[in-house]
C-alpha cells in the first residue's frame, strides 16, 4: 500500500515525489464507486486514457490531453517503468553525472553482473542485440531528459507525400498537412525553437555565419538555401544582412528570452509539462482522487496488453492488472524498440501484424572537430576577446536523395582548459565561478569549431527490424531482439541496396563536413582533433586547402556506432493502407479499436532531424485527437448516413465475432462461424446503399446483407443466419469460397448463391485499397455497381424459395426490414455506409 505522506530515505524526504507521483493502489481505488468502508461514490470514473510511458512524448500526450480537456470529461493515467527521479534536463542542473552511459550490450552487462542493474543510476538496456546501444532512462521524462537539443523541423521532401523506390511507404498527406499547418509551429513554441539561436548571438556568431554564408556554394550536397525555410526574422536597423543568412541560424531547444512576466524554461524536457499538469489535476481535485483528473503511476512495469474482441480490454503489469474500460483507449508511449515489443506481445492475429517491427531506421553520425585562426575568420573584429558561443545549421542532401544536416557549433577567444571542446559551455544553465574566473584568465587566438553530421537511414532496409528474442527479461517477458545494418561493411552493402546507400549519403555528409570546415579555416591552415579512448586526444596539422580526411580518414574515430543516437524510429509506421502500414495516420493500430502509439516509432521516414520536435508534434494531435469530438461523415445530397465514422449507436452483433470502429471505419473481427453487424434503423422499401469496404487479405471472406428481419424474431440460435435465410448477401470474396469453389455466384458482386443472375463481374481493388459498392433495389430487382462499373443484376420471384417464402420482401412499419455486414473470414473494413429511399 501506498504510504500517504512524503518518505524519508537516508539523505532526503521525497517530497516531490509524493506530490507528483500516485500508487497503482491508489489510482485503482480511485475508480471503484463501491468502497472499502462500504461507502458508495457514484462520481467514480475509470481512466478513459491510459498511456504507457512517462517519457518524450507519453508525458506530452497525457499533459495536452489534461489540458484540452475543457469539459473535464476524461481521465488520464500514466504508467511509467521507472521512478520518478529529475525535475527538467541535466544541464538545466548542477553537474549530477547521470549522463547516458556508454553504449553497450546485454551480453556484455552479464558479463560483469550488471544486466538487471541501472547505470548511472536511471539507464537500462532492455534489448538484445549485437550492435552497442544506449538504452533508455528509465525514469519521467524519459530520454527527454538528456537530449541534445537540436530540434529542427522536417522539410516537405523528407515526407513524401507518393510512393516511390526509396519510400514505398509515404506518408499520410491528412497528418503531414496537420503538421505543417499547426502542429509543428505549436511543438516548436513549447519546445523553445520557434526562435532559432534564441541564447546565441555576438561578433563572432555573426562572423562564423557569414563566412559560412559566402562559402555554402562549395560545400557539395547542401541543399540551396532558397530551398529552405526560414524562422527568424530580419532584424531591424543596423547594417544590411542578406535575410537567407538566418537559414543557417541553429534550431536549438534552449529559450532565454520570453515575453515579459514570463520566465524562459532553458533546455527542454517533457518533465516540468507532466509536472505542472498533474499538480493543476491535484488542486482542481480538492485532494479528493476520485476527482482528480491525471495521475502518474510510476515503478510499474507493462508486460503486454490483453486484447478481446479486436480491442485492449485489460493491462497486465508486474503489480497486476489494470482494466481498460469499454470507452477507453490506450496509448503506447515507452520509446521505438519497447512500443514495438509491447505491440509484438500483445497483438498477435491481426492481419498487419508480420509488419510491426520492420522500417526501424535510426541516424548515421559523424564528428569532426578543428581548430581554426581567428584570422581566418575575415569579418571577426580583432579588438573583440570575449568567450563567444556560435551554433549554425547546414542541410544536406546525399547524390541517392537521403537527408543529412551538419550541427555546427564553435568556441573561441577565450576558450576553457585547452580548447578542444566546442560545446562544454554551450547549453549549461547553472554557472561554475571557478570555471568562469578561469574563463576569465586564459587567452587563445584560436576558435574550436565542432561539426556533426546527423544523417538519415534508408526506410525499409530488411535488415534493420526488431523482433521477439527467445530469452525472457527479469520479468519473464520476451526482450526485444534489435537487428541493424551496418553501411561501414563492405560485404553488407554488396549484398543490400539500401545498406549500400546509407554508405553513400553517410560518405556525402562527412565530406560535406570537411568541405565546410575548409571555409571555416579561410583558406590558412588548420588542425584537427582526432579522439581516442581513455581521453586522448591527437592534435593533427592540415595543409592550407586540404581536406580534413587527408589526415583524419571518414573511419577513423570520426563515426558514432550505429544506434548510439537515441533516434530510433519508424518501426509502427503510419499510412493509410491497413496492409502496407501498422498504424493509420492517427497512430491508430490499424486493427485494434483502442489502441494508439505515439512517438518516433510512427514515421514513415525518419529525415535528418532529431525526432523531438516532430514527437511532441505528433504527441499533441494525437491529444486533439483523443479529446475532440471527431467530425461525423456527412453523406451527399438525398442520402442518409446509417454509420457517420463516430457512433455505432444504432448498430447491433448478431451471432459470433466481433465488429471494433476504428476512427472513421469499422472493422470485422471474425470468430468460429458468421456474424452478423446489422443496422438497427429500418430501410426504406425500395433504396440505393452506398459504401466502401476494404480487405486486408486476398482470401478475405465477407458481405453485405439486405433485406431481412429483426434477427432476434425468428427464434435461431446463430441469429446472424436470419440474414442468411431471410435476406440477400451481396458477397465480398474474390476466391468465390462456396461450393464449388471459384463459382460466379459465390464471388465479388454476386447475390451469393441465387441462380438466374446475369454477371458481368470485374476484380476488385487489391488488398489496402477502397473499394465502392452501390446496392439498388427496386421492388424485386437487384442491381449490384463496384467501383461505378454495373456487375450483377438479379430478378427475383417472391415465393420462389419455398423454405423462406417471406425472403426479401420490401420493409414495412409492421415487418421493418434491414441491412448489415457480415464477419466470415479475414478482416473487411467498411465506411462511408448511407442510404437513399427510391
Amino acid at each position: 500500500m501506498t504510504t500517504q505522506s512524503a518518505q524519508y530515505t537516508d539523505f532526503s524526504r521525497d517530497v516531490l515525489g509524493r506530490y507528483i507521483c500516485n500508487g497503482l493502489d491508489e489510482a485503482l481505488l480511485s475508480t471503484q464507486q463501491h468502497r472499502p468502508d462500504g461507502s458508495v461514490r457514484a462520481d467514480a470514473r475509470q481512466f478513459d486514457i491510459i498511456v504507457i510511458g512517462g517519457g518524450s512524448f507519453g508525458a506530452a500526450v497525457a499533459q495536452h490531453a489534461f489540458a484540452q480537456d475543457s469539459n473535464n470529461a476524461h481521465r488520464v493515467l500514466v504508467l511509467e517503468a521507472g521512478p520518478f527521479a529529475l525535475t527538467e534536463h541535466v544541464q538545466n542542473l548542477p553537474e549530477l553525472g547521470l549522463n547516458p552511459p556508454g553504449p553497450s550490450r546485454i551480453a556484455d552487462l552479464r558479463a560483469i553482473g550488471q544486466d538487471k542493474n541501472p547505470r548511472n543510476e536511471l539507464w537500462g538496456l532492455p534489448w538484445h542485440s549485437p550492435i552497442a546501444f544506449p538504452g533508455l532512462a528509465y525514469t519521467i521524462g524519459g530520454r527527454s531528459l538528456f537530449f541534445g537539443g537540436w530540434s529542427p523541423q522536417l522539410l516537405d521532401t523528407e515526407m513524401p507525400l507518393v510512393a516511390d523506390a526509396r519510400h514505398p511507404n509515404p506518408w499520410p498527406p491528412s497528418t503531414v498537412a496537420d503538421l505543417n499547418s499547426e502542429y509543428f509551429p505549436k511543438a516548436s513554441e513549447q519546445i523553445g525553437v520557434d526562435e532559432t539561436n534564441d541564447f546565441i548571438n555576438g561578433e563572432m556568431h555573426r562572423a562564423l555565419r557569414q563566412q559560412l554564408f559566402d562559402g555554402v556554394g562549395s560545400v557539395t550536397g547542401a541543399i540551396p538555401l532558397a530551398q529552405l525555410p526560414s524562422h527568424l526574422p530580419v532584424p531591424t536597423g543596423g547594417p544590411p544582412i542578406d535575410p537567407q543568412q538566418f537559414k543557417l541560424e541553429a534550431p536549438l531547444a534552449v529559450q532565454t528570452r520570453s515575453r515579459s512576466g514570463f520566465f524562459p524554461f532553458n533546455k527542454f524536457s517533457s518533465v516540468p509539462l507532466l509536472t505542472r499538469a498533474v499538480r493543476q489535476a491535484q488542486g482542481q481535485s480538492g485532494g479528493d482522487d476520485i476527482k482528480k483528473r491525471l495521475m502518474i503511476v510510476p515503478n510499474i512495469h507493462v508486460n503486454r496488453l490483453v486484447t478481446q474482441g479486436g480491442r485492449v480490454v485489460s493491462i497486465e503489469t508486474r503489480q497486476g492488472s489494470i482494466p481498460v474500460p469499454a470507452a477507453g483507449v490506450v496509448v503506447v508511449a515507452s520509446g521505438t524498440i519497447e512500443s514495438t515489443r509491447l505491440a509484438q506481445l500483445s497483438f498477435q492475429g491481426t492481419p498487419n501484424y508480420d509488419l510491426i517491427g520492420k522500417n526501424l531506421m535510426a541516424h548515421l553520425r559523424s564528428n569532426l572537430t578543428i581548430r581554426i585562426p581567428r584570422t581566418a575568420i575575415a569579418t571577426l573584429n580583432p579588438a573583440v576577446q570575449d568567450l563567444q558561443a556560435s551554433a549554425l545549421f547546414l542541410k544536406g542532401r546525399s547524390p541517392a536523395g537521403g537527408h543529412f544536416h551538419l550541427q555546427i557549433t564553435a568556441a573561441g577567444l577565450k576558450p576553457f582548459d585547452t580548447g578542444t571542446d566546442s560545446e562544454a559551455e554551450l547549453f549549461k544553465k547553472i554557472p561554475d565561478i571557478d570555471g568562469f574566473d578561469r574563463f576569465r584568465s586564459t587567452s587563445d587566438d584560436h576558435i574550436v569549431i565542432t561539426l556533426r553530421g546527423i544523417g538519415e537511414t534508408e526506410p525499409q532496409n530488411p535488415d534493420t527490424f526488431i523482433r521477439l528474442d527467445s530469452e525472457p527479461d527479469e520479468f519473464q517477458t520476451q526482450r526485444a531482439f534489435v537487428g541493424m545494418a551496418n553501411p561501414n561493411d563492405p560485404v553488407q552493402q554488396a549484398a543490400n541496396p539500401k545498406t549500400a546507400a546509407d554508405a553513400l549519403l553517410w560518405d556525402a555528409m562527412d565530406m560535406a563536413a570537411d568541405q565546410a570546415a575548409l571555409v571555416f579555416a579561410g583558406g590558412l591552415p588548420y588542425e584537427v582533433f582526432r579522439f581516442l579512448p581513455n581521453n586522448q586526444v591527437n592534435i593533427l596539422k592540415v595543409a592550407a586547402g586540404q581536406l580534413a580526411s587527408s589526415v583524419l580518414p571518414f573511419n577513423d574515430h570520426r563515426r558514432d556506432g550505429m544506434g548510439t543516437t537515441h533516434h530510433e524510429a519508424g518501426s509502427l509506421w503510419m499510412g493509410e493502407d491497413p496492409t502496407m502500414s501498422v498504424t493509420n495516420p492517427n497512430g491508430h493500430f490499424h486493427h485494434v479499436a483502442n489502441a494508439y502509439a505515439v512517438g518516433p516509432a510512427l514515421l514513415p521516414s525518419v529525415g535528418s532531424p532529431n525526432p523531438m520536435l516532430t514527437g511532441i508534434a505528433l504527441a499533441r494531435r494525437l491529444a486533439d485527437h483523443l479529446i475532440l469530438a471527431q467530425a461525423p461523415f456527412v453523406p451527399e445530397s438525398g442520402f442518409t448516413a446509417l454509420f457517420d465514422g463516430v457512433s455505432t449507436a444504432n448498430w447491433n452483433m448478431a451471432g459470433p465475432g466481433n465488429f471494433i470502429a476504428v476512427d472513421d471505419v469499422v472493422e470485422s473481427v471474425p470468430d468460429t462461424g458468421i456474424g452478423l453487424f446489422w443496422c438497427t434503423t429500418p430501410t426504406p422499401a425500395n433504396f440505393v446503399l452506398r459504401l466502401q469496404w476494404l480487405r486486408t487479405a486476398n482470401d478475405d471472406n465477407s458481405g453485405v446483407f439486405i433485406r431481412f428481419p429483426n434477427p432476434n424474431n425468428k427464434g435461431y440460435f446463430n441469429t446472424a443466419i436470419v440474414g442468411v435465410d431471410f435476406g440477400f448477401e451481396v458477397q465480398i470474396d474474390e476466391i468465390g469460397q462456396g461450393q464449388p469453389v471459384g463459382d460466379a455466384i459465390h464471388k465479388t458482386g454476386a447475390i451469393y448463391n441465387q441462380p438466374g443472375q446475369i454477371l458481368t463481374q470485374q476484380p476488385a481493388l487489391p488488398p489496402g485499397q477502397w473499394n465502392d459498392y452501390e446496392i439498388r433495389v427496386k421492388d424485386q430487382q437487384y442491381t449490384v455497381k463496384l467501383n461505378g462499373t454495373q456487375v450483377t443484376k438479379f430478378n427475383f420471384a417472391v415465393g420462389s424459395d419455398t423454405q423462406h417464402p417471406d425472403r426479401a420482401l420490401p420493409g414495412t412499419a409492421a415487418d421493418p426490414r434491414f441491412i448489415g455486414l457480415q464477419s466470415h473470414t479475414g478482416r473487411v473494413l467498411f465506411r462511408n455506409i448511407r442510404i437513399k429511399a427510391l
